[in-house]
């Protein structure tokens, strides 16, 4: 496709217990975002993850969940949705043609019911996770109210080309062929990178493969707080380290690949140009 216009929005500001944790020694913590992408295609919009959505903001905890209410305690600030940004920008909901996923946490599909006409895009693996909540990590992380019942999935099984290191990569059903699935573990069974071609390189949205910009530094670190929390949300910690080192090698190593994560209020400032940054909500807390 040709070089797409994208846009970087934050879908969900987050206030965690504990915060001083979460960043390093002298460190001003401000928050977690969720960074999502807004891509001006040829097949119409997409985005990449939703964030939190509109029944999401109304409704709060009944509907988050008890344990994300209380410990991550979202802003709730219906101007953060996707939706309301998207119209913002001049944009209706019926423009928005496909969502592609990272995963499908609370706080990442939860915009899904904003956009009837999106094909919803993920992971086989991802979805049937989601439906089936065998585990006590996927029994509060996944909120099935979120997804409508006639929300339109495309899945993918683990199959494709080798992309930068990466395995099983692959473009998707109805998109340009420069929007790739990158399976990367670990997070949950069906957690993938998103990655978005951009001029002579490519954006890779790498979700919850990791939570803090020095993850991909070439002497890696990680505030306290968040190295526990990652650990504890893994459904699989070692496949999860695996895909990190392979993050952050890629991250180091080939500047034409710039690599973020979904949390990280620091990179998607640099993401953004001044003029689309919108004004931090208050907290609800």
């Amino acid at each position: 496709m040709a070089d797409p216009r994208i846009h970087h929005l934050n879908c969900a500001s987050m206030h965690p217990v504990a915060g001083f944790s979460l960043e390093h020694r002298g460190g001003a913590f401000t928050g977690l975002v969720c960074h999502c992408l807004l891509i001006e295609t040829t097949h119409g919009l997409t985005l990449v993850d939703t964030g939190l959505g509109t029944t999401d903001v109304r409704a709060g905890a009944q509907r988050l969940g008890r344990m994300f209410w209380h410990v991550v305690r979202p802003a709730l600030d219906p101007r953060e949705t996707a939706k309301y940004q998207i119209e913002a920008l001049g944009f209706s909901v019926a423009d928005v043609r496909h969502i592609v996923l990272t995963h499908l946490d609370v706080d990442h599909a939860g915009g899904i019911g904003d956009f009837p006409n999106a094909r919803v895009h993920v992971l086989a693996a991802e979805h049937a996770a989601a439906q089936a909540r065998r585990h006590l990590k996927e029994r509060d992380r996944y909120r099935p109210a979120q997804w409508p019942a006639r929300t339109e999935w495309a899945l993918y099984a683990p199959e494709g080309e080798r992309w930068h290191g990466f395995e099983a990569v692959q473009a998707l059903t109805g998109l340009d062929p420069d929007i790739l699935l990158v399976p990367t573990a670990g997070h949950t069974r069906g957690h993938a990178a998103i990655a978005v071609r951009q001029g002579a390189g490519w954006l890779l949205h790498a979700g919850d493969a990791y939570f803090h910009r020095d993850q991909m530094a070439r002497h890696a670190g990680c505030p306290l707080g968040l190295r526990l929390f990652e650990a504890a949300m893994a459904l699989d910690n070692g496949q999860r380290r695996t895909n990190q080192a392979r993050l952050r090698e890629l991250a180091l190593d080939d500047d034409t690949v710039r690599v973020f994560c979904s949390h990280d209020p620091v990179e998607l400032a640099q993401a953004t140009p001044p003029s689309e940054i919108a004004p931090a909500p208050a907290s609800n807390c």
